[in-house]
């Protein structure tokens, strides 16, 4: 087993470069969630219009 010092115990690890690889995938998963944050506020604002639409119109009589 490796001689536990005081400068080897309480080292600061320093953070690792971010590859070209892990920008891109930063990137496109930013993207990913953008474009689903979009989508899901579309779908609420037509659904509300819809359901706004629904409550306006009277319903249609039975036979």
């Amino acid at each position: 087993m490796a001689k536990l010092t005081k400068t080897s115990v309480f080292k600061t690890q320093t953070p690792k470069a971010e590859t070209s690889m892990d920008k891109t995938t930063r990137i496109a998963r930013k993207m990913v969630e953008e474009e689903a944050d979009q989508r899901q506020a579309k779908n609420d604002r037509l659904r509300t219009a819809r359901l706004e639409r629904e409550a306006k119109t009277p319903a249609k009589p039975l036979r």
